[in-house]
């Protein structure tokens, strides 16, 4: 399905800086006039935010992976229905921190081979896909150490360890090589302000 707006999403591994840079994005492109509404995943919605708390708080072994999956794409519905949706009708630009491509990751590949499961939950659930995806691509001991550095109540899959973020990294390349017509790679290891000007130039190509 097609509609006037237009769905921006953000994805890697934690800390690699998405939630900066969305808002920077955000605000430029609201200077120059668009109409935004910037979200972030799990959430976005009422429903979504109180599943949140359930999926981010806790110990590591709170719920199994296939549980993670219902949960987020429980969640992930909400916020289509509710927030994204109406937005991309009205013509709007929707930014989102995470969306499907983390759930392929994180639940997808982090215990496990249930990549097909989410994709196919994904496919009967969410009728919508991102019109470009940016990439952030991050050394997973700085990320790690950044995300950590928050000291948050949200730090159940950061407690998971170095290991599951290096995963994470090599599997959203892989997944940005599956998906290169809508995925753009860009390295996070550079000042914010160089690398918002890389992502302002990506997204600006896209919408044109």
């Amino acid at each position: 399905m097609t509609y006037p707006g237009r769905f921006i999403t953000f994805e890697g591994i934690d800390g690699s800086g998405k939630s900066t840079q969305t808002k920077l994005l955000a605000a430029r492109l609201q200077d120059e006039g668009y109409d935004i509404i910037l979200t972030r995943e799990p959430g976005g919605s009422e429903g979504a935010e109180e599943i949140r708390d359930l999926v981010l708080q806790g110990a590591t072994d709170r719920w199994s992976a296939e549980t993670e999956i219902l949960l987020f794409t429980a969640a992930r519905r909400d916020h289509i229905e509710r927030t994204i949706l109406p937005a991309l009708i009205q013509g709007k630009i929707v930014i989102c921190d995470r969306f499907a491509d983390s759930t392929r990751m994180y639940q997808g590949i982090s215990r496990g081979d249930l990549r097909t499961l989410v994709d196919q939950l994904h496919r009967l659930m969410i009728p919508y896909d991102p019109n470009i995806t940016i990439l952030i691509d991050m050394d997973p001991e700085i990320g790690l150490k950044r995300a950590k550095a928050r000291a948050t109540a949200e730090e159940r899959f950061e407690d998971f360890g170095l290991d599951l973020q290096q995963r994470m990294r090599s599997g959203f390349l892989e997944l940005a090589r599956e998906f290169e017509t809508r995925i753009a790679v860009v390295d996070g290891n550079r000042d914010i302000v160089e690398l918002a000007e890389t992502i302002y130039q990506r997204v600006k190509l896209a919408l044109s």
